[in-house]
């Protein structure tokens, strides 16, 4: 039996990532025993995965997380975080060890210089890449979220007036340079005529509250009332899903809902638009849209995002055609 560590240390939105390869690699190699290693502040990401035979977590000393590993008595590592902590984890191993790319050049000249050097190719697909050597290929099965038997949403979660179908706009993100302001927020909100609930951490419940008291019936601030999972379940209950670039945007193409992505100072370019399983897009049926502002030559301006924009006018958010992204929204909420 080979015990296999698969290693992803955060966020979020990376995390589900790499869940087709964990799917893949558990249902592809025979009799393998499935480790994780993520950041113990990420535990909830993967905690419910079937895939996952044993889960290992990393907190302060990296000397304690090397030494559970090796009581594991692991034969194989796959790194798809790749950063110096990592590295540390595969020498002190001493096995053999296959690395996700994550291609940090190329992103360098696409963000800096506008040059898009990057292979066409989905982070989720090339995520599988270091499997490869163990046979594994991707089933087309997209990405994986899993909520524990144990949670659930009450009825009284969501208000009555929602209860019959509502649009889950995601609010949050890392960095400013990736959410849309609150004005602009409010203003898309006012032109979806149907039910609406806000998805966000604690730290979006004063932006939500903004947002929510100029139609206190139709838009619903769930914003810090609902964990990771509760979270999750109001995404996986909306007829579609408005996102920032952010976390929940994939564990909503996970769960095969509909979405826009609003894209700022980050970019589909990088490679990380929304992503679905091949039955999702049968028949040419459209699944998503990137509402991002055309032409514009300093977008991406970052990998991740950042504090504020370098250029100081956050075209790529303020210039976002709302009217369009209300239409698109509605045509997917009603589909």
């Amino acid at each position: 039996m080979m015990r296999l560590l698969i290693i992803r240390l955060s966020s979020i939105g990376d995390i589900v990532f790499t869940t087709a390869a964990i799917r893949c690699a558990k249902e592809q190699i025979p009799g393998v025993e499935i480790h994780f290693l993520t950041k113990k502040s990420m535990k909830a990401v993967t905690e419910a995965n079937p895939y996952i035979d044993h889960f290992h977590y990393h907190d302060k000393k990296l000397s304690d997380t090397i030494a559970s590993l090796k009581a594991a008595n692991l034969d194989m590592v796959i790194d798809l975080h790749s950063n110096f902590r990592t590295y540390r984890i595969k020498k002190a191993l001493g096995v053999p060890a296959h690395t996700y790319q994550k291609l940090s050049l190329q992103k360098f000249f696409l963000t800096n210089f506008g040059m898009n050097l990057l292979p066409n190719r989905h982070i989720v697909e090339r995520s599988l890449d270091p499997l490869k050597v163990l046979g594994v290929q991707n089933d087309g099965k997209g990405m994986d979220y899993f909520v524990p038997s144990n949670i659930s949403l009450k009825p009284h979660d969501i208000p009555t007036s929602h209860q019959a179908g509502y649009i889950a706009i995601v609010i949050g993100a890392s960095y400013a340079t990736k959410k849309l302001p609150v004005e602009h927020l409010k203003q898309l909100c006012a032109l979806i005529p149907v039910p609406i609930i806000l998805v966000g951490g604690k730290e979006d419940a004063k932006e939500g509250e903004a947002v929510s008291s100029m139609d206190a019936a139709k838009i619903y601030n769930a914003c810090g009332k609902f964990n990771l999972h509760e979270s999750a379940l109001l995404v996986k209950g909306a007829r579609m899903v408005i996102s920032n670039d952010t976390g929940f945007l994939y564990v909503a193409c996970a769960f095969h809902k509909k979405t826009i992505a609003i894209w700022g100072g980050t970019s589909p370019s990088l490679q990380v638009e929304p992503y679905y399983a091949t039955a999702d897009l049968q028949n040419g049926q459209e699944m998503y849209y990137n509402a991002i502002v055309p032409n514009l030559p300093c977008q991406p301006c970052s990998n991740y995002g950042t504090k504020k924009c370098p250029q100081g006018h956050f075209a790529c958010m303020k210039k976002q055609d709302l009217h369009l992204i209300a239409e698109k929204a509605i045509q997917y909420y009603q589909a």
